[in-house]
């Protein structure tokens, strides 16, 4: 003999109800997440973050000399000018280090500079002394600074790279990855003194995200 089972109209009730419960529910938080991504892609699509812009302000070389077998010494003062763009939104710099490079290779070691905030159209000046000793570099530095001083003029590349966040009222975004690369060219020459060399003339620097 077989069991016939059946279901009371109270039981279908309360499956009906659970049902609509369970539906309501992801209805509910559906549209919550599609509305809050439609509001963060709005905020985006508005404000749309413009990157910072850097120019190299001064650049002076106190000391760059060789020591037998190509071991350079060096110390550079460099002050960069950052500009924020944005007229809505902030930038926290949380990593921001910078060096010097002599036809593609470093004649410094990379100096950091502490975090900090920069606020909606601010301009911030960056200062930041990078001192080498004893710096391992190419056999053929001496011969191309020679070339250099034939020519006139010395042309060094500053590059400064970090992360940065943007922040738009309380919101705050994830790191983005930022370098920058500026040029300095100083005249050199065989009248030309020693160290210190410097150039005071504003260059405006590239900036890739």
């Amino acid at each position: 003999m077989s069991v016939i089972s059946e279901k009371s109209p109270k039981d279908c009730a309360t499956k009906k109800a659970s049902s609509k419960l369970e539906k309501k529910t992801y209805l509910y938080l559906s549209t919550l997440l599609l509305s809050l991504l439609s509001l963060i892609l709005l905020i985006y699509l508005i404000l749309h973050p413009s990157k910072p812009h850097f120019s190299l302000r001064e650049a002076d070389i106190n000391q760059l000399n060789l020591s037998f077998p190509s071991l350079l010494n060096s110390s550079i003062q460099i002050t960069l000018q950052s500009d924020n763009p944005n007229t809505k939104v902030g930038i926290y710099y949380d990593e921001f280090v910078l060096y010097a490079s002599y036809k593609g290779q470093r004649i410094t070691p990379e100096a950091g500079l502490p975090p900090f905030y920069q606020g909606h159209g601010e301009t911030s000046l960056l200062s930041a002394s990078l001192v080498g000793f004893q710096l391992p570099v190419a056999p053929s530095f001496a011969y191309e600074v020679q070339r250099d001083q034939t020519a006139g003029r010395l042309a060094l590349t500053f590059k400064a790279m970090g992360k940065l966040r943007w922040k738009v009222g309380t919101w705050v975004s994830g790191r983005y990855r930022f370098i920058v690369s500026c040029v300095a060219v100083m005249p050199l020459g065989p009248t030309m003194p020693s160290p210190p060399l410097r150039s005071r003339q504003t260059s405006h620097c590239s900036t890739s995200m």
